[in-house]
């Protein structure tokens, strides 16, 4: 079959993208300027122009007069969508600004809609080249129900587009929207202008199962241009884009292939599917499932591509676990954070976890409440291993399944397709055919509709071709070796097909799949052989033989004879063999001859073939002639040997008797064995005896023997005792070898036959290698060889007349090598010579020229040489003469002259260059050596001293001879391509070049799996070259038809650069001239392909005869040449004989390559047509027009280049003001780096949940930390703790009856001394004392509430309502919250606290702060301001504790710090991963330094602190005058004055002790003098120390935005309603809602003012303002003072009025002034954000509340609060018997009576306290 040339189509411009339409199966095609409809023959059914327009980017559309600025800009097809249902076509291009339009999807000529005017929301796609844009068609449910179709786009961020990454776009009118308009508002996905980290660059979109897929990659992060690959996620009709998440994916399991380039979805196949499943790595894949195929290229290695797989269930499976870590574990897996937002910079606070567990399945599209967009962090990508890495770029990919197998075509930079069978081991099995342009494969790389061709797309070419080519393989072994999937072989056909060609292919073994590799095979026959006299069937096993039918026949064909064959069994085929007389005659040298066997079906169809082998037993004996019957016998064709007849048979049991030997029994045969000697001199008769066998047949019969070195003489054999046999031997003449083996034969002397003889005896010549005594004494005694004096020969003992003398003659020498040596001795000599001893140790002394050497025995060798050291003995001088330098990496050759060069050997002489050696290239009167590279740290070396070393002795130096200097180094070279012809001039620019000695440029082929033989390397060698210029010519490359992949490399000496991104392209293509006839001033024009890929018009040369003609003008496809102004002489003399006319060659010359293009003649003057002048004249118009408008251009971009400068500048002035906030901003986040990397909960020192509580319940207590409900101390005698815990426990029964409680507390309430600190202790008692019952805490709560709030409003001030903690339930309320929002805290709020609180307290410290008057120079605090300029530095120590081993802490500090605060400080550094409880404190620590031999103990007050008057100076560093970098040793004081670890200020305490003292520290107080002077200053300088003080105020300022971000983000992770809100806080603010209704007269504001006193007013303040009620931390007054301004802020930021602010107004109230705004926006926002939440019913409380119960209640002292509350009982006693009395439902449950028992039996312990 003709295979039908492939179809094409070509574009005048770049191809940019390929659609099709399923339905049509037409192509549509976007290019630069044009759009094509295609049919599927690739004909153009239509065209259109879509450019250039007049545009520019700065100008918005429409474009126009009024833009000055546009120019005709080419229009590149960003994207096509097909949307069939419309028969429309979505066509977005470059100009104005990515607009769109809608054209006829039958014709393309038809503009359906185009508007200009729309503005920025119909802007598409990007402006730029380089953006790439990618989308999909889906569809749209507006809220009031109307479906329509919309595009999704993804595209990444060109500088004048908008920011938008995916938008949503409708395709027509609708309400306000118009066609094309963004109609998705979400501003979460999209790109920040600003940051680097946003160029995406999208390559792919689909959609799946109700999601839309975008596949890109993008860089991370402003430092890290490493790009990475991520699938992103969302639903169809995703309103919001809430569904919105990225996923990582890798390919390797290190992300070396980490840009993804192309992808493809498809279904895998059965086969792989399974493969997948097997592997591992994919989870189950079934075949029903989409996978994924992604080709990647490397950052790290550019120069390869790979091929990974992704299921799509994979892909979502880990979207979901990433999404519901997020919705539901903080987004935390595995205790990694695994999410973070990826387009904004905030995303601590971004996940959850108060939602449940199945919240990502009911809300798989997210929701407004649940926070998006989301991206996996790298260590949670989803990673595959590569299935393929190959060299080069792959483009594109497109994956098929055959016969449920999947068939990768992946497109190259190179422009091949390759074919990948997706196997378990998946490889490259072919390239699709066509002609490789080299050019690029464009990422579409589609099917047609029947899946059996391709649309290969590269630049400007579409080519379609069959995805196999079966039907050319005409035999099974080809196709089979094809390993194509699509293939198989026929077998019952004979072809090679695919599976549905086939007719019978379901059946068994009647189609063989390809990559198999297996054809039907004849296994066996039976008889597997036969002898050719005989004639029999034979049975043919064929493993494989395909099912036959009834009708179908089979024959068998042996060589030319053929029989009809039957089947048995399904695998065996029985015929009959042919006639004996049919059989060919057996070849010389073999016993057999083989005749080959076909098995043929339906007369001439091949199924299978062999050989079968008939054998001929009379051939047997030519296997070996000396023993015929032994070799008849054991053939492997079982014959006998019939010893009368002389004749070897096939076997035959009816031929009996004793001279029939039978097969395999060789001992049976006649013959003659054993001979004696074995060994046989040369020149020497002996006799030899031998043993004869079965020889009763040849009784009486006389014997010769003979053999080849017996000269065709044969001897006579006599027989002797019994079998015994002799002959007398015979004269051997042998001198090639010391030894060769002989075989004997023995003929019957009659018959002349032979008998088997199987005598091989050892014949040996004593002379042969024996030339001295000495060698010949070293012989082996069996050989009996002995010295013959007279003939001065080794020889046979018996050849020698005289007899062997006891020593050998005198030792003689031949030659000494080398015969020259140093002075200085220590090199090898090697002695040559004859009889020099037999073993090494006769070697017993060597001198030369008097003086011992030293024998190297290892190197004896016997008689003939010994190698000796020589130790002392000519002289050399030497010197450098050429190259003084050269390049670190070495290779350079330096040739070293002088005199007496050559003594001694090479072998002797070693070269080194200071410690490199270089390796002796030559040597003789000059040594040449080559240097080795340079490993010294510094170059250029110092001047080195060359050395020549003579043996192991004698050196002689040259010094300060040779210098290493830089390698050289290449900065550019250009062009960057060649043909493959070579020969084009490459110029490579570096430095160093005049240290290289020889400069070569390599080409060597990349390894390719279809190029068998490895090509060779091509080189090319320099031919002008200076320091800093090298001119290469390209090598030519002349392995390979078409290109595969070449690296081309520069060898400089030693130093290997490749020159990377250097291509080789195919050889260009021209076409035969279409006009022959020139003139003198014509212009020629030559097309074909390919001309600009490797050549420009300057280097380019054309040839007309003999004449050199201009190249003009060199496009791709058109060369335009002057024609030579005079006429040429023609090359060759041959002259047309019919005209005058010379015909002459137009050669046009690329490089080495050459092409005669046509031939051309001149016209006659007169015969000049008007169509050669008319190009003549434009073309030079065209080009003159051309270059005025690239002028005009340059200019118009200088100009924009100046406006642009001149806003630089600008924005330049405004940076440096914002600089110094932003410099105090960073330092704080690089030095809190410490804190602040690893602040995960474990490092945050969270206060456990009884500690939490205490402090805040009890803390503010009068006894404080004493209390006794925080010590949990009881004093009750042992004998009565069983009697009052029984007791106890009947008081918190009563405590349970709601009627009794609510009693109790009005009770109390009513009684005056029942003060507001009483009522709070109360409260906090009764709430330890419910915890196990919270929901009955929550219910009395909610109670006393109600009866409040009515009190409240009734009385006109509803407002005032939870105002202060003034009654119990206002206290509960507190407490109530504190309980519920402990878990927020810890998993939420606590992180930015906690860094707030560190970054203050670091801020603070950064400075001077007094330790006396509590001020700090850095604060938020006008108050606590140091108002004086304090001088000082800042040190670092270098800490040592005492008894903890030698690490070293450095903790920096000021030198004006007291000796506490230091102490603080070296505390906070040293124990920074204890929390504060657990460290020393400053007056258990003692602090020495030792700068000398002695050390010193540092405190604050000791005989050597200053003095000021009466006033008495605090000790400082700088007191003691430690310097930068001293060492300090901290040890804790076994005796501190008192125990201090209760007391949370315990060295504030310390210093009230100093307080009598009158000391200061950085600031003195006025005197009362002082004060008296002052009061009679004028008001003038009043005002003047004012106006100096508030100078500094501006520190607060700076303070102030070094914290910003720490403050806001405090304030947004409590006040932000779309992260996570507390149940208890939605259910709290419900319950308010409510109430605001049931009173009539309750508006808005009241309902904020309740909801602010609850919430933020009663608990955030309370926690802002008192760290310690959550951290186990100490809050020094400096750093309270800071946060009570940030507390008051909160609060400023909650109430509903507006501050009025004037000059008076308080500092801090003008320091927050700006941002108040935000925070009460934000407020109100939180406040409607929780109405707007789904209702947390009273059942998800309760549920919630008995949690907290169960997990806490046992950790807190109960009893202790029942005790302490009984105290109140006792105290009220009266009053509440009364009350309870007064109370209908008290009685009924006896509530009196339970409390007299009570009473009764705790009655003791009243006198007890």
């Amino acid at each position: 079959v003709a295979l039908v040339a492939n179809m094409d189509f070509i574009s005048d411009t770049l191809i940019n993208n390929v659609v099709a339409d399923p339905h049509t199966g037409r192509l549509y095609v976007g290019a630069v300027n044009a759009l094509y409809q295609l049919d599927s023959q690739l004909r153009v059914e239509s065209r259109t122009e879509t450019g250039p327009k007049r545009d520019n980017r700065l100008c918005t559309p429409p474009v126009t007069a009024a833009c000055e600025e546009a120019v005709d800009t080419d229009n590149y097809n960003k994207l096509l969508l097909v949307h069939g249902a419309k028969d429309t076509l979505v066509v977005c291009g470059s100009v104005f600004r990515g607009i769109c339009s809608l054209r006829n999807l039958s014709n393309i000529e038809q503009l359906l809609y185009f508007s200009d005017t729309k503005g920025e929301k119909s802007y598409v796609a990007s402006a730029e080249e380089s953006v790439s844009v990618v989308g999909v068609m889906s569809y749209f449910t507006s809220r009031e129900g109307d479906n329509f179709t919309v595009f999704l786009v993804g595209k990444g961020y060109g500088s004048h587009d908008s920011t938008k990454l995916i938008s949503t776009r409708i395709l027509q009118d609708y309400g306000d929207w118009v066609v094309f308009d963004s109609i998705i508002e979400a501003s979460a996905v999209q790109a920040n202008p600003f940051v680097l980290r946003y160029l995406h660059d999208f390559r792919f979109a689909f959609k799946d199962n109700k999601f839309v897929y975008f596949l890109f990659s993008r860089t991370l992060g402003m430092q890290d241009t490493k790009n990475f690959t991520f699938i992103s996620r969302m639903c169809e009709d995703d309103q919001s884009y809430y569904s919105y998440t990225e996923l990582q994916l890798n390919c390797s399991a290190t992300n070396k292939y980490n840009k993804a380039q192309a992808a493809y979805v498809a279904a895998p196949g059965e086969a792989l599917a399974r493969n997948m499943t097997e592997s591992g790595q994919y989870g189950t894949v079934t075949t029903s499932d989409k996978v994924l195929f992604v080709t990647f290229t490397s950052d790290e290695d550019p120069s390869t591509s790979a091929l990974c797989m992704y299921p799509l269930h994979s892909i979502n499976k880990r979207l979901v676990e990433i999404i519901g870590a997020c919705y539901s574990d903080n987004g935390i897996i595995n205790g990694k954070s695994a999410v973070y937002s990826p387009y904004s910079s905030k995303s601590e606070e971004l996940c959850t976890n108060n939602n449940r567990k199945s919240i990502v399945t009911q809300y798989t599209c997210g929701a407004e409440f649940l926070p998006s967009p989301l991206a996996s962090k790298a260590e949670f990508a989803l990673a595959t291993e590569p299935s393929l890495v190959r060299k080069g770029h792959v483009t594109s990919v497109s994956v098929a399944v055959e016969t449920e197998h999947a068939v990768a075509f992946l497109g190259t930079a190179t422009g091949e397709v390759l074919k990948v069978h997706l196997s378990a081991h998946p490889e490259v099995y072919g390239r699709a055919p066509g002609d490789v342009t080299g050019d690029r494969v464009n990422k579409n790389l589609l099917f047609d509709s029947s899946l059996q061709y391709l649309y290969i797309t590269s630049e400007k070419k579409i080519t379609k071709v069959p995805v196999q080519a079966c039907h050319l393989k005409t035999d099974c072994h080809s196709c089979v070796s094809m390993k194509d999937p699509y293939c198989g072989w026929c077998v019952l056909e004979g072809r090679c097909t695919k599976k549905w060609e086939c007719d019978r292919s379901t059946e068994d073994n009647t189609w063989l799949w390809s990559p198999n590799q297996q054809c039907v095979q004849i296994e066996a026959f039976s008889p597997p052989n036969l002898s050719c006299k005989k004639t029999q069937q034979v049975e043919i096993s064929v493993p494989a033989l395909p099912s036959l039918r009834p009708s179908d026949s089979l024959v068998c064909v042996f060589g030319t004879f053929r029989s009809q064959a039957v089947t048995m069994h399904d695998t065996q085929v029985i015929c009959a063999l042919p006639d004996p007389v049919d059989i060919p005659p057996t070849p010389d040298e073999q016993d057999y001859v083989s005749v080959p066997v076909e098995v043929l079906v339906n007369d001439d169809i091949k199924v299978t073939s062999g050989e079968y082998h008939f054998y001929n037993c009379a051939a047997a004996v030519r296997k070996n002639q000396n023993t015929p019957c032994i070799a008849c016998v054991t053939s492997d064709w079982g014959c006998q040997w019939n010893a009368q007849e002389y004749s070897c048979s096939d076997s035959n049991d009816a031929v009996e008797g004793a001279h029939i030997v039978k097969p395999q029994q060789a001992a049976s045969c006649p013959q003659f064995e054993s001979p004696e000697p074995v060994l046989i001199p040369v020149g020497h008769r002996i006799p030899i005896s031998f043993q004869g066998k079965n020889l009763d047949i040849y009784m009486g019969r006389r014997f010769t023997i003979g053999t080849e070195l017996m000269k065709y003489t044969e001897e006579e054999v006599t027989q002797g005792q019994g079998s015994e046999f002799n002959f007398r031997g015979y004269e051997f003449a042998y001198d090639k070898q010391q030894e060769v083996n002989v075989s004997f034969h023995i003929k019957d002397r009659d018959t002349e036959r032979k008998i088997d003889s199987t005598l091989t005896v050892v014949l040996y010549n004593c002379s042969t290698g024996r030339e001295d005594c000495s060698l010949c004494k070293h012989a082996d005694a069996k050989y009996q060889c002995v010295w013959c004096a007279v003939t001065h020969t080794c020889v046979y003992r018996k050849l020698c007349p005289s007899p062997e003398p006891a020593q050998c003659p005198n030792p003689t020498i031949t030659d000494i090598i080398p015969r020259f040596g140093p002075l200085n001795g220590r090199i090898s000599v090697t002695i040559k010579g004859s009889n020099l001893g037999i073993k090494r140790e006769d070697v017993k002394k060597i001198t030369v020229a008097g003086v011992d050497c030293v024998h190297q025995e290892d190197r004896y060798s016997v008689s003939t040489s010994f190698v000796t050291t020589l130790s002392n003995a000519g002289c050399v001088t030497l010197f450098l003469c050429t190259s003084m330098k050269g390049p670190a990496a070495g290779g350079t050759v330096i040739t070293i002259d002088g005199e007496d060069l050559d003594t001694a050997t090479k072998d002797d002489v070693a070269v080194m260059v200071g410690d490199v050696p270089c390796q002796v290239l030559s040597f003789g009167s000059q040594i040449t050596c080559m240097t080795g590279r340079y490993r010294g740290q510094k170059v250029p070396s110092e001047l080195l001293t060359v050395t020549v070393k003579y043996g192991k002795n004698t050196t002689k130096d040259i010094s300060a001879a040779y210098q290493y200097s830089d390698n050289p180094k290449i900065i550019e070279y250009n062009p960057k391509a060649s043909f493959l012809c070579g020969g084009r001039k490459i110029v490579v620019v570096g430095s160093g070049f005049d240290l290289i000695q020889r400069a070569s440029m390599r080409v060597l082929p990349s390894a390719d799996e279809f190029s068998q033989a490895t090509s060779p390397v091509e080189v090319s060698e320099v031919f002008s070259k200076n320091d800093t210029v090298l001119q290469f010519n390209s090598p030519a490359v002349n392995c390979c038809a078409d290109t595969q992949l070449f690296r081309t490399f520069l060898q400089l000496d030693n130093v290997q650069e490749e020159l990377k991104g250097f291509d080789y392209h195919p050889d260009p293509t021209f076409n035969k001239l279409s006009k022959n006839v020139i003139t003198e001033t014509s212009i020629i024009i030559v097309t074909g392909r390919g001309f600009s890929k490797a050549m420009t018009a300057k280097e380019a040369e054309a040839f007309v005869g003999d004449a050199l003609c201009h190249v003009n003008i060199l496009q791709d496809d058109k060369l335009f040449l002057e024609a030579p102004s005079s006429q040429p002489r023609a090359k060759s003399k041959r002259q047309r004989r019919d005209t005058t006319n010379d015909l002459l060659d137009l050669v046009i010359k690329f490089g080495n390559g050459q092409w005669k293009v046509g031939s051309v003649y001149y016209a006659r003057k007169d015969e000049v047509p008007l169509a050669i002048i008319i190009p003549g004249v434009i073309v030079p118009m065209l080009l003159f027009i051309a270059i005025s408008v690239y002028c005009y251009r340059r200019k118009s971009q200088q100009a924009e280049r100046e406006y642009e400068k001149v806003k630089h500048q600008l924005e330049n002035l405004e940076e440096s003001v914002r600089d110094r906030c932003k410099k105090e901003f960073t330092d704080l986040m690089i030095e809190m780096g410490d804190h602040t990397s690893d602040l995960s909960e474990g490092r945050i020192p969270f206060l456990d949940y009884k500690t939490y509580t205490d402090r805040n319940f009890f803390l503010p207590s009068k006894d404080g930390a004493n209390d006794v409900m925080i010590t949990g101390k009881l004093k009750i005698p042992e004998g009565r703790r069983a009697i009052v815990a029984q007791a106890l426990n009947q008081f918190s029964n009563l405590l349970n009856s709601k009627t009794f409680l609510i009693n109790f507390i009005r009770t109390l309430e009513s009684r005056p001394d029942f003060n507001a600190r009483a009522r709070g202790y109360f409260a906090s008692l009764l709430t330890v004392a419910l915890h196990g019952k919270l929901e009955y805490y929550t219910d009395i709560m909610r109670t006393l509430l109600l009866e409040l709030m009515d009190e409240h409003v009734q009385n006109k001030n509803p407002k005032l309502m939870l105002r202060r903690s003034e009654t119990v339930v206002e206290r509960m309320l507190c407490n109530w919250m504190s309980i519920c929002l402990y878990q927020f805290l810890r998993d939420t709020a606590g992180e930015p606290l906690y860094k707030l609180y560190k970054a203050l307290k670091h801020q603070v410290e950064k400075g001077p702060v007094d330790a006396k008057m509590k001020k700090a120079k850095y604060t938020l605090n006008d108050t606590g301001l140091l108002g004086d300029d304090v001088e000082y530095s800042v040190l670092t120590l270098q800490v040592l504790v005492h008894g903890e081993g030698p690490d070293v802490t450095p903790v920096k500090v000021l030198n004006c710090d007291t000796i506490s605060q230091v102490k603080e400080k070296i505390i906070d550094q040293v124990y920074r991963n204890l929390p504060y409880s657990q460290r020393p404190k400053v007056d258990s620590v003692a602090l020495e330094w030792r700068p000398g031999s002695t050390g010193q103990i540092l405190s604050d007050l000791d005989l050597t602190s200053q003095k000021e008057g009466r006033w008495k100076r605090l000790n400082t560093l700088a007191h003691y005058n430690v310097r930068d970098n001293a060492t300090l040793v901290l040890s804790r004081v076994l005796h501190t004055q008192q125990s201090f670890h209760q007391n949370q200020d315990s060295h504030e305490e310390k210093n009230a002790l100093l307080e009598d003292d009158n000391t200061f520290h950085l600031v003195r107080p006025a005197d009362e003098i002082d004060e008296v002077k002052s009061k009679r200053g004028s008001m003038k300088d009043k005002a003047m120390t004012k106006a100096i003080t508030e100078i500094y105020l501006t520190r607060l300022l700076s303070v102030k935005g070094t914290l910003q971000q720490f403050v806001d983000d405090f304030f947004r992770s409590v006040l932000c309603s779309s992260a996570v809100v507390p149940p208890a806080v939605k259910y709290f603010f419900d319950f308010l809602d409510e109430q605001a209704l049931r009173h009539d007269n309750v508006e808005e504001e009241t309902l904020h003012i309740w909801k602010t006193n609850s919430l933020p007013l009663r608990f955030w303040v309370n926690i802002l303002r008192n760290p310690h009620f959550i951290f186990d931390v100490h809050v020094t007054e400096v750093v309270d003072a800071s946060l009570h301004v940030i507390a008051q802020t909160f609060m400023d930021a909650c109430t509903k009025t507006e501050h009025k602010l004037s000059r008076e107004s308080p500092s801090n109230k003008l320091l927050y002034a700006k941002e108040i705004s935000t925070y009460k926006k934000m407020v109100d926002d939180y406040y409607k954000g929780i109405r707007q939440m789904v209702p947390v019913s009273d059942q998800d409380m309760n549920t919630h509340l008995a949690e907290v119960s169960r997990q806490h209640t046992d950790k807190l002292n109960t009893q202790v609060a029942l005790h302490q509350l009984y105290q109140y009982a006792s105290k009220y006693y009266d009053g509440i018997i009364q009350s309870l009395d007064d109370d209908p439902a008290a009685q009924s449950k006896q509530l009196t009576l339970r409390l007299q028992q009570i009473a009764a039996a705790l009655e003791h312990k009243v006198t007890d306290l």
